[in-house]
């Protein structure tokens, strides 16, 4: 059971985002706006598309890897100062293009590893792109986050809306059966983030979608995380070898760093964790968290629960985070290390954002026991997040 604690903080921070979205007289355009993002080199045109909710509450997308370029958290009621951006990313396509670390993407057809970049499908083996040392990761070589969507944008009654449709066909990257996937974001009033993702297929194949930003809540350029305070709703993790790969072994949080339980008072922070994962580590050695949590409690039942929450105790700006999914792989940006230029000429060092991707366990094709990944003609593959900020 998660501490009640925990809820009332969450409820509170929704309650004033609310309150704040209600209490401003902006008039913001219903249905998102577009311009040119830039030319693949192909020459095709990506393009952004920014949905916007009163108060100042924004979020910017491309159809190139149905991306999250920006998200702007308006300062608090009454409080002077401009939104802050909390998600890292580049100011132009030419940087997704060029090395993108999957910031703010759709990974797939699936997301995180599958080892040996092989699998068994009704007695049949397949052979994918092993494009993470011997393993297969994030949909291979050229994944979901590397293809240009179809966007169709729309006003809705909860919200600006952008629909994102790609179909990937049968044999690409090694995967079997034509996948048709979409992914809906909308941002309402109360300036919460909706991903609805869907998929079907016209063959037996598997798929795990999974949602890529890397959240900052101080500020994109503000630096390392290890200050926030962090809690997921998981009293076990999945232990990996030294690929990132899971071993099969369910290992509990308690007594480690990995222990970011929502009934801890104070909650956890996540230096303890970049100090010490993985343990022994020589000089140099990216450090931090990159392991699927399982969540409390949860059913194959499609309800939304609370998967985690991310604090920045400076700032006071909250991430509430709700899913459908059985797992929530926590990234801390072990293996960003200041090469890469993002947006207003910023270098992005170690640790310098946190990612909550939500979604199946990794490598589900090889255990049977664990929830699956398969999707067969007729069926709805069905993944949604809710991202609920405070200011």
């Amino acid at each position: 059971m998660i501490h009640r604690s925990f809820f009332l903080a969450t409820a509170v921070f929704a309650l004033g985002a609310g309150v704040a979205a209600r209490s401003q007289e902006i008039a913001v355009p219903a249905v998102p706006a577009v311009q040119t993002f830039g030319k693949l080199p192909d020459g095709r045109a990506a393009r952004l598309y920014t949905l916007a909710a009163p108060g100042g509450w924004q979020a910017t997308l491309t159809d190139y890897g149905a991306i999250l370029t920006t998200f702007l958290v308006p300062p608090k009621p009454g409080t002077p100062g401009k939104p802050t951006d909390v998600v890292l990313g580049f100011d132009s396509l030419a940087g997704y293009l060029k090395n993108s670390p999957y910031f703010g993407a759709i990974c797939g057809r699936c997301a995180n590893r599958i080892a040996g970049g092989r699998f068994e499908l009704d007695g049949k083996a397949y052979t994918l792109a092993t494009n993470s040392g011997p393993n297969h990761l994030h949909g291979g070589v050229a994944g979901f986050d590397q293809k240009l969507w179809k966007a169709t944008p729309r006003a809705t009654d909860k919200g600006p809306a952008v629909e994102f449709e790609l179909v990937s066909p049968a044999g690409e990257e090694g995967y079997p059966g034509q996948l048709v996937a979409r992914v809906v974001y909308t941002l309402t009033p109360a300036g919460e983030l909706h991903v609805e993702m869907t998929a079907t297929t016209d063959a037996p194949t598997i798929v795990n979608l999974a949602h890529h930003s890397y959240w900052n809540l101080a500020g994109h350029a503000s630096g390392s995380i290890a200050d926030h305070e962090l809690a997921v709703s998981a009293d076990r993790y999945l232990a990996v070898d030294a690929t990132g790969t899971p071993t099969g072994t369910i290992a509990s949080v308690a007594g480690t760093p990995f222990d970011f339980r929502p009934e801890r008072q104070p909650l956890g922070r996540c230096g303890p964790a970049i100090e010490t994962v993985p343990p022994g580590g020589a000089a140099g050695t990216p450090r931090g968290i990159d392991h699927t949590y399982l969540i409390r409690g949860w059913q194959p039942d499609g309800r939304l629960r609370t998967v985690a929450m991310l604090r920045d105790p400076a700032s006071g700006r909250r991430l509430e985070l709700l899913s459908d999914q059985p797992g929530v792989q926590v990234y801390m940006g072990n293996f960003l290390d200041g090469t890469l230029v993002g947006k207003g000429g910023t270098a992005y060092k170690a640790n310098a954002a946190l990612c909550l991707e939500t979604q199946k366990y990794p490598d589900s094709i090889h255990h049977a026991d664990w929830p699956s990944v398969r999707l067969d003609p007729g069926q709805t593959y069905r993944h949604t997040m809710v991202h609920r900020f405070s200011p």
